[in-house]
């Protein structure tokens, strides 16, 4: 596995010191929310942001409770998005609560606005987003985003939860892989 990758652009220290950041930057403006809700809901897009959100919960120091969706925007070995569709159950109970929705990566801005859209039939408060990585793509720039990690290069990527064909999402640093590799 090793082999296949290109480069690393981000390294596993990077990430840590920068999830801290956007955790403390999140836990701060949660903490201004008026009377403190008593339930704060993350809903983490799987399967590609569940390593960055086992991570970016560990610094937010507040009562949340997690629900998920599986949402798939790169099938099998595809490099592009090929639209973003819904492949699990739906969070519920939502109305009134304050929502965090956690992706892996803005690139077209579909599977965002699909979530954003679906989550606010619920009538939530507030729903906010956050993104590790945004590439720098118009789609992803035109989308408004309440949180970014890191702005990278229109380059396909994988570890730290993001996959080729699921596989890499182990691997701690954000990396390229080789030509030969994407086959």
């Amino acid at each position: 596995m090793q082999n296949d990758v290109d480069r690393i652009l981000l390294s596993r220290q990077t990430i840590a010191d920068r999830v801290a950041a956007l955790g403390r930057e999140i836990a701060d403006d949660l903490d201004g929310l008026s009377g403190h809700p008593a339930e704060i809901v993350l809903v983490p897009i799987l399967t590609g942001a569940i390593v960055f959100v086992a991570d970016l919960i560990r610094h937010l120091p507040h009562k949340l409770r997690i629900g998920v969706m599986s949402v798939s925007s790169y099938p099998g070995k595809s490099i592009e998005s090929k639209g973003a569709l819904i492949r699990g159950a739906l969070p519920h109970n939502l109305a009134g609560k304050h929502i965090l929705i956690v992706d892996d990566i803005l690139d077209t801005g579909q599977t965002l606005t699909l979530v954003r859209d679906i989550i606010g039939e619920q009538r939530p408060a507030e729903i906010r987003t956050c993104v590790l990585l945004r590439k720098d793509r118009d789609e992803a720039r035109r989308f408004s985003v309440d949180y970014v990690g890191f702005d990278i290069p229109n380059e396909f990527v994988v570890g730290y939860g993001l996959d080729h064909n699921d596989h890499y999402r182990n691997l701690p640093d954000i990396v390229t892989l080789r030509p030969e590799a994407l086959l």
